[in-house]
């Protein structure tokens, strides 16, 4: 038998906000965990293979990717957390994989709908490293279930998905700033043609301004 390592856990994030996907796509990073990250409800049961494809082998191999755990927003446009979590757990194939639900709003009320519906944890946005932590052993169940490996032992469960403080904290500056960049850009473009404007009236050139863009 042998030992479940971190690295072997994937993680599938669905937020429509950009910033938030981001964030928690770097935390789970930091934790060694395969991430991936999609911007609604419809599109993760796509990924999962839940929806009809007109691609016959996409949806088999949809179907074989292996999830451990599923982290999601409430509040998204179409399909909600809630929904989503309904149809994995409606699902055969899919309802013993874990689901926790994020939200902005302290609702008790959709908090008690959320975990009587099967949702494994509720966090309250911004996402902390203490929430982070708890998410290790529900994704363990996952992987001892399938591979029947050992229980790892409290010390190695304590030291899986725990970033540095540090490391969190650094990540928050740069993304804030990647992110204001992107917004940033129309007000950019916006004073580029001006200057533009203003340059060929007075008969001069003046060269290309690059776009800003972001990386995924």
């Amino acid at each position: 038998m042998g030992m479940v390592r971190e690295s072997q856990f994937h993680v599938l994030a669905v937020d429509d906000s950009l910033f938030d996907r981001k964030m928690i796509e770097r935390l789970l990073q930091k934790s060694s965990c395969q991430v991936t990250t999609v911007d609604s409800g419809s599109k993760a049961l796509e990924f999962l293979g839940l929806r009809e494809s007109n691609d016959p082998n996409a949806l088999e191999t949809h179907q074989e990717v292996e999830i451990n755990l599923i982290i999601t927003d409430y509040c998204m446009p179409g399909m909600t957390g809630y929904d989503l979590l309904k149809k994995v757990k409606e699902s055969a194939a899919f309802r013993s994989i874990p689901v926790v639900i994020m939200s902005s709003e302290n609702v008790p009320a959709r908090i008690s709908r959320c975990l009587e519906e099967g949702a494994e944890e509720f966090f309250l946005k911004p996402v902390k490293l203490a929430d982070l932590t708890k998410l290790k052993p529900h994704m363990m169940k996952t992987k001892l279930k399938k591979e029947g490996t050992e229980k790892p032992s409290e010390e190695e469960e304590n030291a899986a998905l725990k970033p540095e403080e540090s490391s969190v904290v650094e990540m928050i500056l740069p993304l804030h700033q990647e992110l204001e960049l992107e917004q940033q850009e129309p007000m950019v473009s916006t004073n580029k043609r001006k200057a533009v404007e203003e340059v060929i009236s007075a008969g001069r050139s003046r060269p290309k301004y690059n776009d800003i863009t972001t990386s995924v």
